[in-house]
């Protein structure tokens, strides 16, 4: 008799199939079993019990007991219990995006996922490097992000850790909402301390508790709130658990006390300097020697004055160098390291901590009210030129010194060298952000001029973003200029990057007579004027698209 079924009624409400009795034993099987037989075949595996008679049709007996087995898993679930809504997320005040900035937003977010080919990239521009621009304008101008972007914001965020900072601003409290319901977003909640709003500093009770109960990115967030607000306060707050904290988190909150660092912090990193932490120790010195006039840094100048001397023996004026010859406990308590790193002598290694840790002020009166270009211009004796030097520049860049900071910079003309000393690239780079943005530039511009580009990456990386005026001028010009001599094109790849982020949109007209390919003229390298010219189309394209975006978010 053929195999049939008769309909029945379930506990959900739907008719579903009964099996008869000749497949009744197939029902019995475990799920498990039936998927078996379904993968081998019910030939080599038939779905009935060991001993029990296999169906005449075992394929439909195999289907007839898999849709039972559906039906009662479905019935047999139990509903969920419900969960508490989330609270809403907080107001956000700022005004909405432009609509045309909107969609370039959405264009940007879509794009950042396409993928990048390396080397020549076309004439098209690389979208996934103008989204950090795009952010640093709109939260300049105050805009709120879309709340529809708000999740392909947040991706982007997580897959760029360089784009979290303005990605997280621009998301605001909505944008930290949804980090709270999404374990993948969890990033942002401990960029902005959890989450959690901070409370407010005018209630000492509730900071009190936010201090001592709080997560440790809470903490931080909140001494950093306080030390902007009130410095004094900060400090007391820090030391109320100071003796108790970790020296990881000692030292973390240490960094919290360069913001707004003054004489009133004193005390405090006085008795830091005998933590029993010796990267907390270093730290509680650094943050002392950048105060002129703390204890530590007469006690370091008076040591580095003991070094460091005018040598009248000679008729020209020269500087005398004599190293210490030990580094006792005293000096290890302020903050001098003992122990060189591999390659340097021990007496060098010390008289260089001496040196940038005393005041520059001090020299200045060492060596008869000197200023410090000439100062810096005076010889050294036994080849203690560099280490001096070098010292002096660390010196200037911890204290924040314009005035040594351009007489150790010196002329742009000036030879570069890839050692130590002032005239390093590095050193150079590091002494330039002490100046005002305005010489800054114009002397990274007379740089490009008397180098060329291949020296300047460096540099430029230190100027204030659009570069305009001479600057802008100075990287196109050296672009050209290298173009026409037939430079090999590919190692100007990081400027031109640098260039499309950097430039002024303004600069795009004066770069477009350079879109033109050139001839390959003889001895330039295969395929330069190609690649030149897709460079600057790209240039071109580049600078021009984010003259839009700009405009876009002026409204």
């Amino acid at each position: 008799m053929p195999h049939t079924t008769s309909p029945t009624a379930t506990t959900t409400g739907t008719t579903t199939p009964t099996p008869t009795s000749t497949s009744a034993s197939v029902d019995s099987l475990p799920w498990e079993e039936l998927v078996t037989s379904a993968l081998l075949g019910t030939d080599r595996r038939p779905p009935a019990p060991r001993g029990a008679p296999v169906p005449a049709d075992a394929s439909a007996a195999l289907l007839d007991a898999a849709a039972l087995h559906t039906v009662r898993r479905r019935a047999g679930l139990l509903p969920a219990v419900p969960k508490a809504r989330p609270e809403p997320a907080a107001p956000d005040p700022r005004p909405a995006l432009p609509e045309a900035a909107r969609h370039r937003l959405a264009h940007l977010l879509a794009d950042r996922s396409a993928p990048s080919g390396g080397g020549r990239r076309g004439t098209a521009p690389d979208l996934t490097e103008l989204i950090p621009q795009w952010l640093a304008i709109a939260n300049r101008r105050g805009f709120r992000a879309p709340p529809a972007l708000l999740p392909a914001l947040l991706d982007a965020a997580r897959a760029r850790t360089d784009l979290r900072p303005q990605a997280l601003a621009f998301a605001g409290p909505r944008g930290m909402w949804l980090a709270g319901l999404n374990p993948d977003w969890k990033f942002a909640l401990r960029g902005s301390a959890s989450g959690a709003p901070q409370p407010d500093l005018t209630e000492p009770e509730a900071v009190a508790r936010l201090w001592e109960e709080g997560l440790f990115a809470e903490r931080v967030a909140l001494l950093d709130a306080v030390r902007a607000q009130d410095p004094p306060a900060a400090l007391a707050l820090l030391a109320t658990t100071w003796p108790a904290e970790r020296a990881e988190d000692r030292l973390m909150f240490l960094d919290s006390l360069r913001s707004g660092l003054g004489g009133a912090d004193e005390p405090f990193l006085e008795q830091a300097l005998s933590d029993r932490s010796r990267n907390v120790r270093a730290t509680a010195a650094e943050l002392l020697s950048a105060l002129p006039e703390s204890a530590l840094a007469g006690r370091m100048a008076a040591r580095a004055l003991s070094c460091v001397h005018p040598d009248r023996t000679g008729a020209v004026a020269s500087i005398a160098v004599e190293a210490p010859h030990e580094c006792d406990a005293d000096m290890q308590r302020d903050g001098v390291m003992a122990v060189p790193p591999t390659g340097r002598g021990e007496r060098s290694w010390w008289l260089g901590q001496l040196v940038e840790a005393t005041p520059l002020g001090v020299w200045e009166e060492r060596f008869g009210g000197r200023p410090a270009d000439e100062i810096v211009a005076l010889s050294v004796a036994d080849d203690w030129a560099d280490e001096l030097h070098t010292a002096w520049c660390r010196a200037a860049v911890r204290q924040r010194n314009p005035r040594w900071s351009r007489a150790l910079l010196g002329r742009p003309s000036e030879q570069v060298t890839s050692g130590s000393g002032t005239a390093s690239i590095a050193e150079r780079s590091k002494l330039l952000a002490i100046l005002d943005e305005g010489e800054r530039a114009s002397w990274v511009a007379e740089f490009i001029a008397a180098h060329g580009l291949s020296e300047a990456f460096q540099l430029l990386g230190v100027c204030t973003v659009p570069w305009a005026g001479p600057l802008g001028r100075a990287v196109v010009d050296a672009l050209d200029i290298a173009r026409d001599g037939g430079s090999y094109p590919w190692s100007f790849s990081g400027v031109m990057g640098l260039a499309e982020r950097c430039l002024d949109p303004a600069e795009a007209d004066r770069l477009e007579v350079l879109t033109a390919t050139q001839d390959e003229q003889e001895g330039a390298s295969p395929g330069a004027g190609g690649y030149w010219s897709e460079a600057f189309q790209r240039l071109v394209s580049t600078l021009r698209l984010r003259a839009a975006m700009e405009a876009e978010l002026m409204g």
